[in-house]
């Protein structure tokens, strides 16, 4: 964690940092953090794809589904624009999973 914090000083505007913070963070158990970070990638970073699953994944932890909704939808839609269709099936996998869950 020291070396990511050190390194995060020295780039501040580098996502992949920003990234393995909120990773590092989320396994620290502080999803205070980790969100901080999720949120700044997704505002200053739209294209970091893998950022999306992550966060919705935060999200329902957190007992938010309809935020974790909104977040794979907008990762499909990025996933679309940069042609990744790798993390497209991903954030399509979750969403219905997670859609399906609220029906029953």
């Amino acid at each position: 964690m020291d070396k990511l914090l050190e390194f995060i000083g020295n780039e501040p505007n580098d996502p992949f940092l920003k990234y393995a913070l909120a990773t590092e963070y989320l396994r620290l158990n502080n999803q205070e953090k980790a969100l901080w970070f999720y949120l700044d990638l997704v505002k200053n970073h739209e294209d970091y794809v893998g950022t999306y699953y992550h966060l919705g994944k935060l999200y329902e932890g957190m007992q938010k589904p309809y935020d974790a909704l909104k977040v794979y939808q907008k990762g499909m839609e990025v996933a679309k624009k940069i042609k990744d269709q790798h993390a497209l099936n991903e954030l399509m996998g979750v969403y219905n999973s997670l859609q399906d869950e609220m029906e029953d």
